[in-house]
């Protein structure tokens, strides 16, 4: 089986990246969403992040309001820490977990979809790391257009995470995503291509 791990910063196309690749035949882990699973009443940590954060981040049903919880963590480092440490264990034991899943079932590609892929120290478990590239100007715009969130908040979830340079230097390929999604469809089927190819030839 082979896993590719799809990462970059917020707004620079991993998303889009990973449906590609999902549309060429790979089975998809998405990260961001095991989190969101965890952090529901009843999920593994979800205790844990309302005892820490407390009322602030709870709805008057008892669910976690996930955009509260980033407001607080984006505009303080302590806090994202400490909820990542709380978050990063349980989110990579259950990928791992489905990983030994789909392995059993024989699935070819896994592509592991992760913002924080590097930063979690998941690296270990991806066979090639594709990191996702965008101008800081078209990143802003999408936070913007695409999210709602203020120019200030955009700027403080970019600054929160590993700069795109940091990123690259782990890079088996890169995808700049500043382009039509026909010519990013041919860049990602390129690099699908190129790989497909080169198991033929092991």
């Amino acid at each position: 089986m082979r896993v590719i791990g799809v990462t970059g910063g917020i707004g620079s196309g991993k998303t889009t990246v990973t449906r590609l690749l999902k549309e060429l035949g790979a089975v998809v882990i998405d990260a961001d969403k095991i989190g969101h699973e965890l952090l529901k009443p009843g999920g593994q940590a979800y205790q844990a992040v309302a005892g820490a954060f407390g009322r602030q981040v709870l709805e008057p049903d008892g669910l976690i309001n996930r955009q509260k919880l980033a407001e607080i963590v984006f505009n303080s480092p302590p806090d994202l820490a400490y909820l990542n440490r709380i978050m990063h264990p349980l989110i990579g034991d259950e990928v791992r977990s489905r990983m030994e899943q789909y392995q059993g079932q024989g699935v070819e590609v896994v592509v592991i979809e992760a913002p924080l892929l590097i930063e979690a120290r998941w690296t270990a478990l991806v066979d090639e790391l594709w990191v996702t590239v965008a101008p800081e100007d078209v990143v802003l715009k999408r936070l913007e257009q695409g999210m709602g969130l203020s120019h200030e908040e955009a700027e403080a979830r970019i600054r929160a995470q590993l700069s795109q340079e940091e990123k690259v230097k782990h890079a088996t390929a890169v995808i700049d995503t500043d382009c039509s999604l026909g010519e990013l469809k041919g860049r990602v089927e390129g690099q699908w291509r190129q790989r497909q190819f080169d198991s033929r030839q092991k």
